[in-house]
């Protein structure tokens, strides 16, 4: 299939370029930014660049955004012009050429407050409705809405993967994540390369996080007693914190429900907590080194 990738020059445009491009696909990348997987240098807005990225194109991957990490640094304009009105911008052009399909990397963060219920941990699945908070939120949700709408429209068919955080932390942050709220990179691009090839209704919303032992059923201890419910549920993951002198959380405040996703796309995370533990030994830079009181990540 041919298959554009938009934002390709980002770290998860970048992995799902490459894992599409080894499945056998025709990958080609468009990004504002040069790199080795931007065949296309352009912005989602100039109608001319985009019309010449998706001569020929069949598919689109659509990861080109701006972050919660832009939010202190960026108007909501910006967010706006970039966000919603790229993405329709992207749709028009893609509709005209003849796309079959239309693949969007949306977050978990536009759960916002819905993810972290009072008195228990939220668990947060395609069934929790969104409660947006910022203009990040806002707009991720404002495009997953205006794609949606035109694929029931009879526009081309549309996944929706709502990821969680992927990007590089703590170690022992990013360790505990990967129980509940994390993913690794090549996971999602792994999710996405499944999301291409789904057959079924014309619209579809995926929760996209790492496999979590938890239950369902665990929200309120896990919010209370953390460790009491990972001695239950991850006691291998307790007993590499151990052996290294690394505390567990104490609490945990939300669990991201990938169960949906990998029943339905065949799809199945790989990289656990262990592989973040082993990129950290190996040096590998997506791994942040151990620190003693790490700051509170947002979304």
């Amino acid at each position: 299939m041919r298959v554009l990738v938009t934002g390709s020059a980002g770290r998860v445009g970048r992995a799902i370029h490459v894992a599409l491009a080894r499945a056998g696909h025709e990958v080609t990348g468009i990004d504002t930014t040069p790199s080795s997987t931007s065949d296309h240098v352009g912005d989602l807005t100039d109608p001319g660049g985009l019309g010449r990225a998706l001569a020929g194109i069949e598919a689109v991957v659509h990861t080109a955004a701006l972050h919660a990490p832009h939010v202190p640094y960026f108007p909501e304009a910006a967010f706006r012009r970039i966000n919603v009105d790229g993405t329709r911008r992207l749709l028009d052009t893609a509709t005209g050429a003849g796309v079959q399909r239309i693949v969007f990397t949306s977050t978990t963060a536009l759960y916002g407050a819905a993810a972290t219920p009072p008195g228990r941990a939220g668990w947060v699945d395609e069934a929790l409705e969104p409660q947006p908070q910022t203009i990040y939120h806002r707009t991720k949700l404002e495009a997953e809405e205006l794609l949606a709408e035109a694929a029931a429209q009879g526009g081309p068919p549309l996944r929706i993967l709502r990821m969680s955080r992927c990007f590089p932390e703590p170690v022992q942050v990013m360790a505990a994540f990967r129980l509940h709220r994390g993913i690794d990179v090549r996971d999602v691009a792994a999710a996405h390369l499944a999301a291409l090839g789904h057959e079924g209704p014309a619209v579809a919303r995926f929760v996209v996080s790492g496999a979590t032992p938890f239950e369902r059923e665990d929200a309120a201890a896990l919010l209370a007693d953390a460790p009491a419910v990972l001695a239950r549920r991850a006691p291998a993951f307790l007993s590499a914190l151990a052996l290294r002198g690394w505390l567990p959380p104490s609490s945990i405040d939300r669990v991201y429900d990938p169960g949906l996703a990998m029943r339905t796309l065949g799809w199945r995370p790989r990289f656990g907590f262990d592989e973040v533990l082993a990129q950290y030994d190996a040096g590998v830079p997506e791994v942040l080194p151990w620190r003693e009181a790490p700051p509170v990540p947002r979304d």
